[in-house]
Parts: C-alpha cells; sequence; structure tokens
C-alpha cells in the first residue's frame, strides 16, 4: 500500500563490525515484551467476546470495537519485533479502552431487567466480561511503560567475533587509526 512506509531502514555499518541490540538480550526485557504481547491479545480476546456476545445490541459500536481490535493486532506484531515506539501508543489507547469499559459495564447490567430484549449472550456475562478489560488495560498501561523504559532501541556497533558487554567503549582510535576496546 505504502511501501516507503512499510520500508525497514537500512542501517550502515562499518566494515569489521555489526550491531547489537543489547538491551533485547535482557531477561526483564524479552518478560516485558512477552507480557505486553499476552495482554494486547487477551484484550482483543476480550473484546471479541463483547463483540460478538452483545453484537445486537451495541448501537453502532461495532466497527469501533473492530477497528479497536485490528490496531491492537497490528500493535502486538510490532511489539513482538522489538518495536520501543509503539508502546506508548499502546500505553494511551489502554487508557482510553479503560474509559469505555468502566462506563460500558455497569450499562450491561442495568440491561439484565425484564422488558429489555437481551443479546446472545447473558447482560451479567457482557458486564463482567466489560469490566474484565478494565485491570486488564491497567496492567497494559504499566508494563507497555516499562517495555519503553528498558530502551529496546538502542543499538551498538560491536567489533565481528565480539559480543557486547556493559562497560566496552570503540569510540577511540587504536593503532592504525582502528577504534580499540577500552
Amino acid at each position: 500500500m505504502f511501501p516507503d512506509a512499510m520500508a525497514v531502514e537500512k542501517i550502515e555499518v562499518r566494515e569489521g563490525y555489526h550491531i547489537e541490540h543489547p538491551n533485547q538480550e535482557k531477561a526483564a526485557s524479552k518478560a516485558t515484551k512477552a507480557v505486553v504481547i499476552l495482554l494486547i491479545l487477551a484484550s482483543v480476546g476480550l473484546m471479541l467476546i463483547v463483540t460478538l456476545g452483545g453484537w445486537s445490541k451495541l448501537a453502532g459500536m461495532q466497527i469501533v470495537l473492530i477497528g479497536y481490535m485490528l490496531v491492537y493486532l497490528i500493535m502486538a506484531y510490532y511489539a513482538a519485533r522489538w518495536n520501543r515506539g509503539v508502546l506508548p501508543l499502546v500505553a494511551a489507547l489502554a487508557i482510553i479502552l479503560a474509559i469505555f469499559a468502566a462506563i460500558a459495564g455497569p450499562q450491561w447490567f442495568e440491561r439484565d431487567k425484564t422488558g429489555f430484549t437481551s443479546p446472545a449472550l447473558d447482560e451479567s456475562v457482557l458486564g463482567l466480561v466489560t469490566l474484565l478489560i478494565i485491570p486488564v488495560q491497567v496492567l497494559l498501561l504499566g508494563f507497555s511503560m516499562r517495555g519503553f523504559q528498558q530502551a529496546w532501541n538502542v543499538e551498538v556497533e560491536v567489533p565481528d567475533g565480539q559480543h557486547y558487554h556493559e562497560g566496552m567503549h570503540f569510540d577511540e582510535p587504536g593503532p592504525g587509526g582502528q577504534p580499540a576496546p577500552a
């Protein structure tokens, strides 16, 4: 669709060096990434239950929920590729979805009376699932901001045959004008 927008920037690396992402190798970063993706997918699952279970009673909000689910799935894809830039967007959308769920949850319980037509799922089940979205979004907010704080995007040029470790410096020229380890 937009080939330039989808292109991955080609990083130019000096001869004899390769790029490493030291923060992506940390166990805490890997765990945070896994939790963020899991929470995004759990959010999509809960929204899918509400969408399908209350389809006939959503009053035109079906397209909003479907759009939210698609955006969340796209963000999960980018988070899985270590894209740190999507994490603040995840956090912002989690806040908005939590607000929607806090407003909509009690409304499902109010429909659980005589005189209202019932959706495909029981109103109390839909209310519970809608209210379950709130703590999932709060967790998603916290973990996505933690992931952003972990600086997944840091890149380090390392001489071929070596691996990055804390305290390595290759900025100062050594003998022959080549950078030397500190």
